[in-house]
């Protein structure tokens, strides 16, 4: 039977500046490519401090508007250059506004996201609006009635 001698390498977790700065790179990256993202934040342990080894980072992120249904829009956004497992919430500006009004989920979103673009992120509802999708990823292919 063969054993795999773990003593021999040591399993490191990225520390939480180092997650931290990484999202905000790929925060700034995403919305260098893509001008319809209001802002990006992250939220839940890393945004608590008591994350730990095994912890994923919580993102969310504003859009202005998008046609693609909300359980098929996180699937758009390349996430591998972050150090730890990601999920990913992606809003438009109304639906964020409306969750943040309704229900805990959205109040702890409120009260504990760390918005990491822009740098300084405006108010929730302050966003701008009226962006065009012409080259928004998170709209289908195809023409839109």
């Amino acid at each position: 039977m063969r054993v795999r001698l773990w003593n021999l390498s040591v399993i490191r977790w990225p520390d939480a500046s180092d997650v931290r700065a990484a999202a905000e790179r790929w925060a700034a990256a995403a919305a260098d490519e893509h001008p319809e993202i209001v802002r990006v934040g992250y939220f839940g342990s890393y945004a608590r401090g008591d994350w730990g080894v095994g912890s994923d980072i919580d993102l969310v992120m504003v859009v202005d508007h998008t046609l693609v249904p909300f359980d098929r829009r996180s699937a758009k956004w390349d996430l591998s250059a972050l150090p730890v497992p990601s999920d990913l919430l992606v809003y438009t500006t109304d639906e964020f506004a409306r969750l943040t009004r309704e229900g805990k989920f959205g109040k702890m979103l409120e009260q504990e996201t760390v918005w990491v673009f822009p740098s300084t992120a405006p108010p929730h509802g302050s966003e701008s609006a009226g962006a065009t999708d012409a080259c928004n990823p998170l709209q289908p292919p195809g023409p839109t009635l």
